[in-house]
């Protein structure tokens, strides 16, 4: 059984949301600095490595291949397509992404293959602009590109011989949480959805954590920002933020954490935006005036589930959304969770409650 409680009516203690109470810390935590440039792989074609280089072992029960599929903007995203092994007829598929700044080859795989052996097909995708997937610049995100993401993995999923089509959910982890959530609010064809370890991130870049940034503080951002493109417009190329996850002493137990898994061969992978590269300096540009979760009560009637750690920094953007969302939702606490342990802990993922989930809400007519 899963260790988790379920939460009816979540309240934010004050003690999680003044964990952070300077807009610099908070943003620095994603990654969001306006410093010195870091360099950046340029990518102009789809390029699949033939080995098994994930940050976690092989399921002999499950099969696996690379495929590759367009979203709507023409960008050729690089995926991973998981099966249970002999299964027959056509099953439920879902469709994950996440963490933001992370690669299929980490948490979305693992949890594509995980619920790949609990009877679905799977499909863990690299966002546009990132991983193995197309798109120049590299290592830059959009909340509108990045939804649209996850409605193309619908599109491939939908065309699978081995998936029924009118049984197809997302799972989002991290900051994809929030991406699934709007993509699934407009894309009538998803079932079901779930947010894992949620973050909004355009709530989060356009007014820091716990809301902390002042209009004087947004508004100097902003100023920032658009100097930079100024500077990029000139060199013909953007300027990269300063490389992620490397610790200079003294950061938060949170920062600690994400190093811990993308800096370290607990999570480290050489692609992933997080693992010690970069993303684009005016990435938080779009991110600055585009909430993502205006429309979420839309999703219903279809089902939401949020799970989140009971420890977690970022408890505070499940329970809002939670809040927001209309019915049938469900919020599940693991108590004493952090937010990186919904990565990878398979001791502490609640795989039983994503697996009852899917299989009542996917379920064959």
């Amino acid at each position: 059984m899963d260790n988790h409680n379920a939460v009816g009516n979540p309240v934010a203690s004050a003690s999680r949301r003044n964990l952070l109470k300077t807009t610099g810390s908070g943003l620095a935590a994603m990654g969001i600095g306006l410093a010195a440039a870091a360099p950046a792989v340029a990518q102009t074609r789809v390029k699949l490595s033939d080995k098994w280089d994930k940050t976690f072992p092989r399921n002999a029960k499950v099969d696996h291949k690379k495929v590759t599929f367009k979203n709507r903007y023409g960008i050729l995203l690089a995926a991973d397509l998981y099966q249970p092994k002999n299964a027959s007829g056509k099953l439920a598929a879902i469709a994950i992404g996440g963490p933001f700044g992370a690669v299929k080859e980490q948490s979305s795989g693992l949890y594509a293959q995980t619920m790949a052996e609990r009877g679905f097909v799977t499909l863990a995708f690299d966002p546009s602009y990132t991983g193995e997937s197309s798109g120049e610049p590299r290592n830059v995100a959009s909340p509108d590109i990045n939804t649209e993401d996850f409605s193309a993995a619908v599109d491939f999923l939908g065309l699978q011989p081995t998936v029924d089509r009118e049984r197809i959910g997302v799972i989002g982890i991290c900051g994809w949480g929030g991406m699934a959530l709007n993509a699934v609010a407009v894309d009538k064809r998803v079932k079901a959805v779930a947010a894992s370890t949620m973050y909004d991130m355009t709530r989060v870049m356009s007014k820091g954590y716990n809301d902390s940034m002042t209009l004087a503080q947004r508004t100097q951002m902003l100023e920032q920002l658009s100097q930079q493109r100024w500077k990029d417009a000139e060199k013909g190329s953007p300027a990269y933020q300063p490389p992620y996850n490397k610790l200079q002493g003294g950061e938060a137990q949170f920062l600690v954490d994400y190093h811990d898994y993308y800096a370290k061969p607990r999570g480290y992978h050489p692609r992933a935006v997080n693992s010690l590269n970069a993303w684009t300096q005016t990435t938080p540009l779009s991110f600055m005036n585009m909430p993502i979760l205006t429309y979420i009560a839309e999703i219903s009637p279809r089902p939401v589930l949020f799970i989140h750690g009971e420890k977690a920094h970022s408890r505070y953007f499940s329970e809002a959304a939670y809040a927001a969302a209309a019915q049938p939702k469900e919020l599940v606490i693991i108590p004493g969770a952090s937010h990186v342990d919904l990565y990878d802990r398979v001791d502490v993922i609640p795989f039983d409650t994503l697996t009852s989930f899917f299989r009542q809400h996917l379920a064959a007519a």
